[in-house]
This record gives C-alpha cells, sequence and structure tokens, in this order.
C-alpha cells in the first residue's frame, strides 16, 4: 500500500466524519434544494406562458401561494382549529372507550391501570423536563424551517449560478456528464413533486368527502392528516388512518368499519392507479427501497429524515442509473 492510497483512505475517513457532523446543515441544504425544485416547477410553467424573467416569475409565484394560502386558510382555518379544540376534548372520552375495550379482552393488561399510574408525580416530573426538550426542539425546527425557505428563494432566483459552481467542483473530463446528471436529477425531483403532490391533494378531497358522506365527525382534521401523509408512502398512510378511526370509533364499531373499508379503498387506489399513473414518466420506486430509506434515514436522523427519505432516493436512484450503472457496470468487461 503506498502513501497516495493512505491518504485518500484518510481524506474519505475525515470527508465522512466531516459529513456527519454536519448532517443536519446538509439536511437543511437538501430540503432547501427540494423546495427550490417544487417552486421552480411552476416559475417554468409561467415563463414558457408568459415573456417574464426569472425573479419576476418567482415573485409572482410567491404571491400567488401566499394569496392561495391565505384564501385557503380564512375558508378552512376557523373549522380547522375547532375540530383541533374537539378532538382535545374528545380525547378524554377515547382513553375511556379504548379502556373499556381493555378491560373485556382478557390477555391484554389493565389500561386504566397504567394509565392512572401515569398520573402519579413521579412519572410527571420527567414527562416535564421532556415538554421542556421538546419546546427547545421545536423553536430549533422553526429556525430550520426558516433557513430552509430562505435557501429555497436564493436557489429558484439563480439556479444557474449554483449549478456552475457543482460544475466546477467537477473533473473536466467529467462537466458534460455532470451537466446532465444535474439536469436529470432536477427533472425527476420536479415531476415526483409534481406528482405527489396531485396525488396528496386528491386524497384529501376524496377521504374529506367520504367521512362527510359518512357522518364521521372531524373529517376535514382527518383528511389535512391523511393528505399531507401521502408523502410519506407506505408508512405515512398507514398512521393517517389511525385518526379518523379513533373518531369514529366514539360514534359506534360499526362506524369504524365503515371508515376503515373507505381508508383501505383510497390507500390502495392511491398507491396502485393513481401514483402510478402520474410518476409513470418520472420515477418508479420499489416499495422496498422506499421503505428502507425511510427506515435508515428515520434512524439516524429521525422525522426530518422520513419526510426527505424519498426525495433523497429519487434522486440516488439517478445518480446510480447514469454514473453506477452506465459509467461503471456496464463499462465492466
Amino acid at each position: 500500500m503506498n502513501g497516495r492510497t493512505v491518504l485518500g483512505a484518510l481524506a474519505l475517513i475525515v470527508l465522512g466524519l466531516l459529513t456527519w457532523e454536519l448532517r443536519w446543515v446538509l439536511l437543511v441544504l437538501f430540503g432547501a434544494v427540494v423546495l427550490a425544485v417544487a417552486l421552480d416547477v411552476p416559475i417554468t410553467l409561467l415563463r414558457r406562458l408568459l415573456p417574464l424573467n426569472r425573479p419576476t416569475a418567482l415573485i409572482v409565484v410567491l404571491v400567488v401561494l401566499v394569496l392561495v394560502g391565505g384564501l385557503l386558510g380564512q375558508l378552512l382555518l376557523p373549522e380547522l382549529l375547532e375540530q383541533v379544540n374537539q378532538l382535545t376534548a374528545l380525547l378524554p372520552a377515547l382513553a375511556e372507550r379504548l379502556s373499556s375495550l381493555a378491560r373485556q379482552v382478557t390477555w391484554m393488561p389493565d389500561l386504566e391501570r397504567q394509565l392512572m399510574q401515569l398520573g402519579t408525580w413521579d412519572r410527571l416530573q420527567p414527562l416535564g423536563s421532556q415538554l421542556l426538550g421538546f419546546a427547545g426542539g421545536a423553536a430549533s425546527t422553526t429556525i430550520q424551517l426558516l433557513l430552509m425557505a430562505l435557501l429555497a428563494i436564493l436557489l429558484a432566483l439563480d439556479p444557474r449560478s449554483h449549478q456552475k459552481v457543482v460544475v466546477a467542483m467537477t473533473p473536466h473530463f467529467w462537466r458534460p456528464q455532470m451537466r446532465s446528471l444535474l439536469t436529470e436529477c432536477r427533472q425527476a425531483l420536479g415531476g415526483w413533486l409534481a406528482g405527489m403532490t396531485l396525488s396528496a391533494v386528491s386524497v384529501f378531497l376524496l377521504t374529506w368527502a367520504g367521512l362527510a358522506l359518512l357522518g364521521v365527525p372531524l373529517g376535514l382534521l382527518s383528511a389535512l392528516v391523511c393528505g399531507l401523509l401521502t408523502f410519506v408512502p407506505t408508512i405515512g398512510p398507514t398512521a393517517a388512518t389511525l385518526l379518523p378511526l379513533a373518531v369514529a370509533l366514539l360514534v359506534s364499531p360499526g362506524k369504524m368499519l365503515q371508515v376503515l373499508v373507505l381508508r383501505l379503498v383510497l390507500q390502495n387506489a392511491e398507491a396502485f392507479l393513481l401514483t402510478p399513473m402520474l410518476l409513470r414518466r418520472t420515477v418508479n420506486l420499489l416499495p422496498t427501497v422506499a421503505l428502507m430509506a425511510q427506515l435508515c434515514l428515520g434512524a439516524l436522523l429521525g422525522l426530518p429524515g422520513v419526510l426527505l427519505a424519498l426525495p433523497l432516493v429519487v434522486v440516488l436512484q439517478v445518480i446510480c442509473e447514469e454514473v453506477v450503472v452506465k459509467e461503471v457496470m456496464d463499462r465492466w468487461a
């Protein structure tokens, strides 16, 4: 083993340690790239329709987003806040209902006794420190989200300059491939975001309409949770179903069964019909790859890792196809 090999190995180790230490910075940066691509999709469409430069198109898109968000907030926010208050008021009744069901099952531990033990002072003291830690984490997350939004606007304002920086850091003989790779990553990520957004909106509207037809309380809140968690495939829709099921349980077991059938139909229609149709021209992620990415990044980075796992896999899949497969494996004699 010569000195160059040793230096290369040490450089890789130092780079890996530095990446791990800066993982939250890199996570914020990648989240900003995802948001910038999300902004770039309507900007590109607007510039095709109107003779606007990029800064003007960006301002128009941001103004439209603020106006649409304000209008939706004015229409839906009062009802949403009311349903959140109703959910808070229904939590004791839900706990009592679950406790009564647990008492009917002989092999299940006494849920009511465990809930009463959680109310002792010895258990509440560590809970208070956990709440303080949660408040500090929420403040840190808010700052990270603001930085992510600011970086996304700056990236969307002038993406070519940032692309030139990445290309300039690439060896000269591979710069044309790097330009092509960046373009394909942007197209794949933009297509995935557009498809998942349409899928999430469809799930939100259909779930809201279905819960309203079934007469289940808190339909708007449940539908909003189901729509947002559509961006977390495999894990998200299953977790989102728990809220409408819990609310329907307070009405009757039969109503809970109806909600379960509704969510199964919508979840399978979204997973096997709507999402593949919307993403057929962009990416084709295997469910096993998506689930493993979510589990790995969730274990390493928590909830932000779960949320950004799928966009990262979309980009890595393009890189693997263009670099590992075409440049290495296909040329390996």
